[in-house]
Protein backbone atom coordinates (compact mmCIF):
# COMPACT_ATOMS: atom_id res chain seq x y z
CA UNK A 1 0.00 0.00 0.00
CA UNK A 2 1.38 3.35 -1.03
CA UNK A 3 0.52 6.03 1.51
CA UNK A 4 2.15 9.28 0.50
CA UNK A 5 2.14 12.01 3.12
CA UNK A 6 1.64 15.51 1.73
CA UNK A 7 2.35 18.85 3.42
CA UNK A 8 -1.35 19.72 3.41
CA UNK A 9 -2.19 16.46 5.15
CA UNK A 10 0.34 17.28 7.85
CA UNK A 11 -1.02 20.79 8.36
CA UNK A 12 -4.69 19.84 8.45
CA UNK A 13 -4.06 16.70 10.49
CA UNK A 14 -1.98 18.58 13.05
CA UNK A 15 -4.71 21.21 13.33
CA UNK A 16 -7.37 18.60 14.02
CA UNK A 17 -5.19 16.75 16.52
CA UNK A 18 -4.19 19.97 18.27
CA UNK A 19 -7.81 21.02 18.77
CA UNK A 20 -8.68 17.50 19.85
CA UNK A 21 -5.90 17.54 22.47
CA UNK A 22 -7.42 20.65 24.04
CA UNK A 23 -10.89 19.09 24.09
CA UNK A 24 -9.48 15.87 25.57
CA UNK A 25 -7.79 17.80 28.37
CA UNK A 26 -11.01 19.68 29.06
CA UNK A 27 -12.88 16.42 29.53
CA UNK A 28 -10.98 15.83 32.77
CA UNK A 29 -12.84 18.35 34.96
CA UNK A 30 -16.14 17.58 33.22
CA UNK A 31 -15.75 13.87 33.90
CA UNK A 32 -14.93 14.48 37.56
CA UNK A 33 -17.48 17.19 38.39
CA UNK A 34 -20.40 16.38 36.10
CA UNK A 35 -19.90 12.68 35.45
CA UNK A 36 -18.75 11.66 38.91
CA UNK A 37 -15.81 9.73 37.45
CA UNK A 38 -12.95 8.89 39.81
CA UNK A 39 -10.22 11.53 39.40
CA UNK A 40 -7.49 8.98 38.63
CA UNK A 41 -9.52 7.49 35.78
CA UNK A 42 -10.56 10.89 34.44
CA UNK A 43 -7.00 12.23 34.47
CA UNK A 44 -5.49 9.13 32.91
CA UNK A 45 -8.12 8.97 30.15
CA UNK A 46 -8.19 12.69 29.36
CA UNK A 47 -4.46 13.31 29.66
CA UNK A 48 -3.63 10.06 27.88
CA UNK A 49 -5.80 11.01 24.92
CA UNK A 50 -4.36 14.53 24.85
CA UNK A 51 -0.79 13.19 24.89
CA UNK A 52 -1.63 10.69 22.14
CA UNK A 53 -3.04 13.51 20.00
CA UNK A 54 0.06 15.67 20.49
CA UNK A 55 2.43 12.75 19.90
CA UNK A 56 0.67 11.67 16.73
CA UNK A 57 0.61 15.27 15.48
CA UNK A 58 4.37 15.31 15.90
CA UNK A 59 4.72 12.10 13.90
CA UNK A 60 2.63 13.15 10.90
CA UNK A 61 5.67 13.22 8.62
CA UNK A 62 5.51 9.42 8.68
CA UNK A 63 2.60 7.05 8.06
CA UNK A 64 2.74 5.86 11.69
CA UNK A 65 1.48 9.29 12.74
CA UNK A 66 -1.71 8.68 10.78
CA UNK A 67 -2.18 5.28 12.40
CA UNK A 68 -1.80 6.84 15.85
CA UNK A 69 -4.06 9.73 14.85
CA UNK A 70 -6.72 7.27 13.74
CA UNK A 71 -6.37 5.42 17.04
CA UNK A 72 -6.88 8.74 18.81
CA UNK A 73 -10.17 9.18 16.94
CA UNK A 74 -11.41 5.79 18.11
CA UNK A 75 -10.34 6.49 21.70
CA UNK A 76 -12.02 9.91 21.61
CA UNK A 77 -15.31 8.24 20.77
CA UNK A 78 -14.75 5.60 23.48
CA UNK A 79 -14.21 8.43 25.98
CA UNK A 80 -17.94 8.98 25.60
CA UNK A 81 -18.43 6.26 28.20
CA UNK A 82 -16.91 8.69 30.73
CA UNK A 83 -18.34 11.92 29.32
CA UNK A 84 -21.36 11.24 27.09
CA UNK A 85 -20.82 14.41 25.06
CA UNK A 86 -17.59 12.84 23.78
CA UNK A 87 -19.59 10.37 21.70
CA UNK A 88 -20.68 13.34 19.61
CA UNK A 89 -17.43 15.31 19.83
CA UNK A 90 -15.36 12.22 19.08
CA UNK A 91 -17.45 11.57 15.98
CA UNK A 92 -17.02 15.19 14.89
CA UNK A 93 -13.25 14.96 15.29
CA UNK A 94 -13.17 11.63 13.46
CA UNK A 95 -15.07 13.23 10.58
CA UNK A 96 -12.66 16.18 10.58
CA UNK A 97 -9.70 13.78 10.64
CA UNK A 98 -10.98 11.81 7.65
CA UNK A 99 -11.86 14.99 5.80
CA UNK A 100 -8.42 16.48 6.49
CA UNK A 101 -6.69 13.48 4.97
CA UNK A 102 -8.87 13.10 1.88
CA UNK A 103 -9.37 16.78 1.10
CA UNK A 104 -5.66 17.54 1.39
CA UNK A 105 -4.76 14.62 -0.86
CA UNK A 106 -7.36 15.63 -3.43
CA UNK A 107 -6.40 19.32 -3.43
CA UNK A 108 -2.68 18.66 -3.61
CA UNK A 109 -3.22 16.01 -6.27
CA UNK A 110 -5.04 18.55 -8.43
CA UNK A 111 -2.50 21.32 -7.91
CA UNK A 112 0.52 19.08 -8.59
CA UNK A 113 -0.69 18.18 -12.10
Amino acid sequence: MNFQVTPGMRRLGASVLGMEAVVAALTIPVAIVVGGVQPALAVSAGAGLAVLCVASAGLLKKPVGYVLGSLAQVLAIVTGFLVPAMFFLGAVFAALWITAIFVARRVEGVTSR
